[in-house]
């Protein structure tokens, strides 16, 4: 007995690293797996609905060409006079009856054509009792019925609405029949003086839809009141599936993409869209159970990780029994080393892996003295070079921008004003690929600025405007290199996004020892919360790309101290101000122009 236990802890370290080893690998593996299959389902019912969705647009635009024909003929009914005439006068003699039906349908048949791509039947009841049909065949109602039909009576009770409704009866076999229905009235005075139906087979309506339908997907319209008008699966026209119109709603309400639900016997995957011009419901039902099918094989699956499990826990085993006995040694004597004694190295003896891992360490040992002896060295430097860099990012498509607003200045005759614009491009360009770490005049900073406003000017009009005022005392001041340019770029392209038209300020004046320039727009504001503005994506059209204000900010910060910066202030609606505090210094007080380092 004491043998055993002396042997078991004498290779206690490979047998606890052995077992925790094959738990870890079994717990590991099954859980993989099922994440792996989970996240392939709904990864693939993500992409599912994704697809579906687009198809619900294409499907949408169908019904939005339908619902356009029948706007069309029913706004040209409405001003006809000749279809008015037909349903309001009284009967004459046989002529004037006989010129009144002529005229009408003439008229009608002109009005027909804006429908003649669907199989749709025109239907017209007067106050008069006159009805005129297009084509009996779709709506067999008789002429008497018409009045007091419900499509009749939703239609009056809101006249102002083109209303879609379904007939279901089925007298004589008629298949259901979906109705446009809409109150004839007189704008003026709010008269009724007719009922007007646009009639199609359900068979024609789901034309729309059918041909992106299959088996387990399928496709209903629903109305406000739950009902299934029309659907690719015809034992399910008519009824009532409250449940369903609660889950569209609700994914309309909420801009869900998809949900799930059991339904029709079913675990189905549920899209549906709004039709705002029908005030119906498009939602397609797929059935999860067939789609998933097709995408796992679990049975394989789980036969494949057994394999890979047990052909590691083999592995594992051989290598681990053989690192244990040299490996106990090492960790001894790297745990032996004090924290920053890097010069205590570890002996290299053993089986080969442990004398690759010593060797390792003690070259990871002598890495360390080195890296921290440079690492002071490359901190200092790399702020210094990011700066450098963002500086000399000049974006190509403020470039093909600008030239493309020349050409047609060219193309248009403004000659004069192409060659401004072209200047002002050169003086930008001029400045933007010197050196870098210069600094400048703030009254050729402003002279830029005013370039900069010349340009955006050619290219998207005087909508925006810059004043700039410069104390007498500051014009000689000097500032880095694209310290005020930023502010009001982004004063540009993001502070008038709600309003049409504004001004841009820029002020430099002089505060004892301190040069304060402020950048004040009127336009759109933001709430800040106290911090910094949330980071925006750098315009396409932006001069430079990755300066932000940030970046000034913590330029500044850097070259000339903690007292100095950005300051940001701004409240939506009225604006947004930007207050720069920076030492005041010209040619003339300092012995060269100071260069950031």
């Amino acid at each position: 007995m004491r043998k055993w236990l002396n042997r078991f802890q004498i290779n206690g370290l490979f047998i606890k690293l052995f077992l925790v080893t094959v738990i870890s690998i079994a717990a590991v593996s099954v859980l993989v797996t099922w994440s792996t299959i989970r996240l392939s389902e709904r990864l693939f019912i993500d992409t599912f609905s994704i697809i579906n969705s687009k198809v619900l647009s294409q499907i949408n635009s169908g019904f939005q060409s339908l619902n356009t024909a029948i706007v069309t003929a029913s706004n040209n009914m409405l001003q006809s006079g000749s279809v008015k005439q037909y349903l309001t006068e009284s009967d004459g003699d046989s002529l004037t009856m006989a010129k009144s039906y002529y005229n009408m349908r003439k008229q009608m048949d002109q009005i027909a054509t804006a429908i003649e791509t669907y199989e749709t039947a025109i239907i017209v009841k007067g106050i008069n009792g006159r009805t005129y049909m297009t084509n009996r065949l779709i709506w067999p109602i008789a002429e008497a019925d018409i009045d007091r039909h419900p499509v009749t009576l939703a239609a009056h009770e809101d006249p102002k609405r083109l209303l879609y409704l379904a007939d279901f009866r089925e007298a004589d076999g008629a298949e259901p029949v979906i109705i446009a229905a809409k109150a004839m009235m007189e704008r003026s005075t709010g008269f009724v003086y007719g009922t007007l139906f646009f009639a199609m087979r359900e068979s024609e309506f789901k034309q729309l839809y059918s041909s992106y339908t299959s088996e387990g997907n399928d496709m209903v319209i629903l109305d406000r009141s739950g009902t299934i008008l029309s659907s690719n699966r015809g034992e399910l026209i008519g009824r009532q599936v409250p449940e369903l119109l609660g889950i569209a709603e609700d994914m309309h309400g909420h801009g869900r993409d998809y949900a799930s639900m059991h339904l029709f016997g079913r675990n189905q995957i549920v899209l549906a869209e709004y039709l705002p011009f029908y005030d119906l419901y498009m939602v397609n039902l797929i059935d999860k159970q067939s789609i998933l099918n097709t995408l796992v094989d679990t049975r394989t699956i789980t036969l494949i990780v057994i394999g890979i499990v047990a052909g590691a826990l083999i592995i594992v085993y051989m290598i681990s029994r053989r690192l244990t006995r040299s490996l106990t040694r090492l960790v001894k004597q790297i745990s032996n080393i004090s924290k920053y004694e890097f010069g205590h190295y570890v002996s290299e003896t053993g089986s080969y892996e442990t004398r690759q891992l010593a060797r390792a360490f003690n070259f990871m040992l002598d890495e360390l003295k080195e890296y921290l002896a440079e690492l002071d060295q490359a901190q200092r430097k790399k702020r210094n070079a990011e700066l450098a860099a963002l500086q000399r990012q000049i974006n190509p498509h403020f470039l093909y921008n600008t030239l493309a607003s020349i050409k047609i200045m060219v193309k248009q005759g403004s000659r004069e004003k192409a060659s401004e614009t072209i200047n002002a491009l050169i003086a930008l360009l001029q400045n933007a690929i010197g050196d870098v770490s210069e600094t400048i005049t703030v009254e050729r900073d402003i002279e830029l600025l005013r370039h900069y406003a010349l340009i955006m000017e050619a290219r998207n009009g005087d909508r925006i405007k810059l004043h700039d005022f410069v104390a007498p005392d500051c014009r000689d001041a000097l500032v880095p290199k694209l310290m005020i340019q930023p502010f009001v770029e982004n004063a540009f392209f993001h502070a008038f996004n709600r309003k049409a038209e504004g001004s841009v300020y820029v002020t430099v004046s002089r505060k004892g020892n301190t040069l304060v320039c402020e950048i004040v727009d009127n336009g759109d504001g933001m709430e800040l919360d106290g911090g910094w503005p949330e980071s925006k994506s750098r315009s396409r059209g932006h001069l430079f790309t990755g300066i932000g204000m940030r970046n000034v900010h913590e330029r500044l910060t850097l070259l000339y101290g903690e007292p100095y910066g950005v300051q940001i202030q701004s409240r939506a609606g009225e604006g947004t101000t930007v207050r720069i505090e920076l030492p005041y210094r010209t040619a003339k007080n300092i012995p060269s122009i100071q260069k950031s380092s």
